[in-house]
């Protein structure tokens, strides 16, 4: 089992920046690959970014690209995701992931209860 805890979320201007956190326990955090996902009101969850276990390898949705970094510290057991240029239609409740590399939810085992971010027009 692996619990998964985010913080960080908020309200904020668009053009503003927040960096969301997630706080693993149980099972080796580093063993996992990690992601991101978000789902705003009315809309299905959709991916956004994930990181291999290492690090190593990054990838992103297009609509966040090169606006939000994905990043993770395996010696502390934190998952981040830096968001830059934020939008209004950013906003979401964002839950991190652990399982594997991949782009689907079912490519995740382990699920955080989502952090809210509202981005102001």
């Amino acid at each position: 089992q692996v619990q998964l805890v985010e913080s960080g979320g908020g309200l904020v201007q668009a053009g503003g920046s927040l960096r969301l956190s997630c706080a693993a326990s149980g099972r080796t955090f580093s063993g996992y690959a990690m992601g991101w996902f978000r789902q705003a009101p009315g809309k299905e969850r959709e991916f956004v970014a994930t990181i291999s276990w290492s690090g190593g390898t990054t990838y992103y949705a297009d609509s966040v690209k090169g606006r939000f970094t994905i990043s993770r510290d395996n010696g502390k057991n934190l998952l981040y995701l830096q968001m830059n240029s934020l939008k209004p239609e950013d906003t979401a409740v964002y839950y991190c992931a652990a399982g594997s590399f991949g782009l689907r939810d079912g490519d995740y085992n382990y699920w955080g209860q989502g952090t809210q971010v509202t981005v102001s027009s």
